[in-house]
C-alpha cells in the first residue's frame, strides 16, 4: 500500500503543478484528492520540497526514456524532431501545462532544490535538442541558419510559450508540427 500511496501522491501532486502551480497547491489539497490524512503525506514526502523534487526527477527520468526511444527509432533529424514535438505535445493533454514551464513560471518562489531541478530539466532538453540539430546540420538534413544552440533556443521556447497561451485561452490545440519546420529551416 505505501508503495501505491507514494505513486497516488506524485501523480496527483504532478497534475495539481501542472494545473493551479507549485505554490497553488496544499498538502490538505493533495491529501483530499488522495484520499489519505496529511500525516501520512509526511511519512512520504517530510516537505513539499521533498515532494516536488521527487516529481521531477521522476519526470525527468521519464523524458530521458522517451529520448532514448526516439534516437533508437527515428535515425532523420527532422522525424527526431517532430517525435519530440508530438511528445511535448501529449505531455501538455488534459488541460496541464508543461511540467517545466510551470516551474519556470515560479522559479522566483520555488525553494533552491526545485530552482536547480527546474534549470537542469531545460538544460537537459536544450542539450538533446542542440544535438538532434546538429548531427541534422553536419548531414546535410538541415540547414545551419542561427546554429544548432539556438534553434534548440527557440523550438522551446515556441513550444513552452504556445502551451501557456493555449492553456490561457482554451481555443484548442492551435499549434502543430509546421513549428518544427519553421524553427529548424531558418537559414
Amino acid at each position: 500500500m505505501a508503495a501505491g500511496t507514494r505513486d497516488a501522491l506524485v501523480q496527483t501532486a504532478e497534475s495539481l503543478m501542472r494545473t493551479k502551480g507549485y505554490a497553488a497547491f496544499s498538502y490538505a489539497d493533495l491529501a483530499e484528492k488522495v484520499g489519505i490524512k496529511k500525516v501520512s503525506i509526511h511519512h512520504h514526502f517530510p516537505t513539499k520540497e521533498d515532494l516536488g523534487i521527487a516529481i521531477v526527477e521522476e519526470y525527468i527520468s521519464r523524458v530521458r526514456d522517451d529520448f532514448d526511444r526516439i534516437e533508437r527509432q527515428d535515425l532523420n533529424a527532422r522525424v527526431r524532431l517532430e517525435s519530440f514535438f508530438q511528445m511535448f505535445r501529449a505531455s501538455g493533454e488534459g488541460g496541464m501545462l508543461p511540467l517545466c514551464g510551470a516551474l519556470a513560471a515560479e522559479m522566483s518562489a520555488l525553494p533552491p532544490g526545485l530552482q536547480q531541478l527546474t534549470k537542469r530539466f531545460f538544460d537537459l532538453q536544450l542539450k538533446w535538442l542542440t544535438g538532434i540539430l546538429e548531427v541534422g546540420i553536419d548531414r546535410g538534413e538541415l540547414p545551419s541558419g542561427c546554429g544548432a544552440r539556438q534553434k534548440a533556443f527557440q523550438l522551446l521556447s515556441v513550444l513552452e510559450g504556445s502551451s501557456f497561451i493555449n492553456w490561457a485561452v482554451k481555443e484548442g490545440d492551435l499549434l502543430n508540427d509546421g513549428i518544427v519546420r519553421l524553427i529548424v529551416e531558418q537559414t
